[in-house]
Formats: structure tokens, sequence, C-alpha cells
């Protein structure tokens, strides 16, 4: 397995960024790979798959390029560079790292990606950096940006309810809930970030950044000993118009609307993440809530300038009976 030792002074000066590149790596992540892990991403990809295939149709090199630099098991360094974590940046300003990377590094970390070599037409380019950067900026303006107002305030409500986790519950809980049988708190100052066996990397005095995505994507990168970052799926994914399933009994009881905020709350979530994965106005969720609480089936709580809501026992226990449903007859 592929481990982190981190220090004490880096966990604990450790924060949480959005990084519109971040996100937009993700997309491409999920085009190239043309499976979606929930009915949302199957409905963006059947939005936008055909264009993005389109695009790379009349540009063979490029097409060979992302498929060498997402690799069999890594991404090539010069994809996925590591935020800087001073700012947030705009897409532009991140996006120019990839550009401005070292033309004749490219190859050899695009060979490290795939395990072996790599085409010729990509050993003799000599723009690979910005040409990668070219796919990443159509993938931005054509997939990304037309939603990125929602994007951003899933991601944001989600740095949110990992905060309030993490107060809550310390750093051993909260990193082992970022990626699921991938990543886990090992004890002892070691993290788990991946399950492949590469050696253990030392991240003391460097500044560690936790890097949310809405696509079901994850990675770790990392600049020298300065800066390191772990990309993952958040838990507010873009449902679309979808979402959790609300089982029929509980529509029926609560109405559909406040059927489908309740069973969003399984982890803590905000009014805006609740509005941006219901699609519901404002306003909507807002008196779906008030409801839920004066029934006592959500609960909230403040996590710095936010509030959250989250199941009680009682809501808990409704939720979960309905998803079980009815119980056999005699």
């Amino acid at each position: 397995m592929g481990w982190w030792r981190i220090g004490t002074d880096s966990l604990a000066g450790s924060r949480f960024v959005v990084s519109p590149l971040a996100e937009t790596i993700a997309a491409l992540k999920t085009l190239h790979a043309a499976v979606g892990a929930h009915p949302g991403e199957r409905a963006w990809l059947t939005a936008h798959l055909p264009a993005y295939r389109e695009h790379l149709a009349a540009e063979p090199l490029d097409a060979l390029l992302v498929r060498a630099a997402l690799g069999a098991t890594w991404n090539a360094d010069f994809l996925t560079p590591t935020p800087t974590g001073e700012r947030e940046r705009s897409f532009e300003e991140e996006v120019a790292a990839v550009r401005e990377a070292e033309p004749l590094d490219a190859v050899p970390q695009l060979e490290v990606a795939v395990g072996g070599p790599v085409p010729e037409p990509l050993r003799s380019a000599r723009d690979l950096p910005h040409r990668m950067a070219g796919v990443l900026e159509w993938v931005w303006r054509e997939t990304v940006l037309p939603d990125w107002p929602r994007r951003r305030r899933v991601l944001e409500a989600d740095v949110v309810a990992r905060t309030a986790r993490l107060a809550r519950d310390g750093w051993a809980a909260a990193l082992d809930e970022l990626s699921p049988g991938k990543m886990r708190w090992l004890g002892d100052g070691r993290l788990q970030v991946n399950p492949r066996a590469y050696p253990p990397r030392r991240v003391d005095g460097g500044r560690l950044l936790f890097v949310p995505v809405t696509p079901h994507q994850a990675w770790v990168s990392w600049e020298g000993s300065e800066r390191f970052a772990i990309v993952y799926a958040c838990s507010g994914a873009l449902t679309g118009g979808t979402g959790p399933l609300v089982p029929e009994a509980l529509g029926a009881l609560l109405g559909g609307a406040r059927a489908g905020v309740l069973v969003r709350l399984e982890s803590p979530k905000s009014t805006s993440q609740l509005v941006a994965l219901t699609g519901q106005g404002l306003g909507s969720v807002g008196r779906h809530l008030k409801v839920l609480l004066d029934a006592g089936l959500v609960r909230r709580g403040r996590a710095g300038r936010s509030v959250l809501y989250e199941w009680t026992e009682a809501g808990a226990v409704l939720v979960r009976a309905q998803r079980a449903g009815p119980p056999d007859g005699p």
C-alpha cells in the first residue's frame, strides 16, 4: 500500500482547497473512462461524451496524449500540478502550471504513467504540456464551467462538513472518510493514501492540502517536499435530478420534495449544499428543513459560519426502515 508519514506540524497546518483545475481534471478522467458512478454522472456523460469524443477525433495527437497521461495506475505529473494553497485561484491561473511545465520532462512522465514506452508521435512532439492545457481548457469551458456555480457550492459545503467532522471526531475519523476503502489512518503519523505498493513518503514541514471534487475520482500529487495534495470525491456528488432513491412510502408520508431533502442528510449538509443537490429553491429547502426540525427528524449545528443539518436518531430510523421496505406478512 502507498502511505505517507505526516508530521504533526504539517497535519496541524493542513487545509481544504477548492480547485477549478482539479474539478476539470476529474471531469476529464470521467470522460476518458466513460463510466458514471451514479445517475447524475451518467446523465452528465450522456450530455458531454459525444462532443468530447468528437473533439479528440479531430486531434489524434491529443487523444494519444490523454490516454497516456491518465495512464494505467498513475497520472503524468504535469497533468496534475499540486495547488499552491495560498489563495483560491481561477482556472486560468491554475492551468498555467500545466502549460508552463517543462516540455522535456513530459515524455519521461508519460512513460511512468503508462509503465513503458509511449507511442512515437508523442515522443517526437515538443508541445505536450501546451497541448494538455488545451484539452483541459476545452473540458473546463464545455463541461464544467456551465455548472461551476452549483459545483462550487457543493464543494464548499463538503469542506464545511469535513471541518465540522474534524473538530468533533478528530483526524483519524475525518481522514478515514475521505476515500473509503483506499485511504485510512494507520496510526503513528501514517496515512494510507492508496492501496498500491508505492514507497512511503515523508510529509514533514510541507503544506498538506485536501482538495474535493464532485466527480467520483481521487488521486494524490506533490511538489517536491513543499506541497502535498490529496484529491478526493466529495460527499455531495452532483446527482442531477435523481439523487438518492426516495422510498415511495416516505414520499407519500412527507411529500417527494421534503423526503428528497431528508434522505440526503445521512451526512451533515448545509442549506446551500441541499439547494445544489436537490435543484430546489432556497426558500423551499428552508421550509422543508423547518418542518423536519419541528418533527424531530433532523438536528442542526454550527460549524464556523455555516449551519449543518443531519439526521436525528428518529430520522435515521425512519429513512432506513423505509429503505428496507415493508415487513413480511404472516
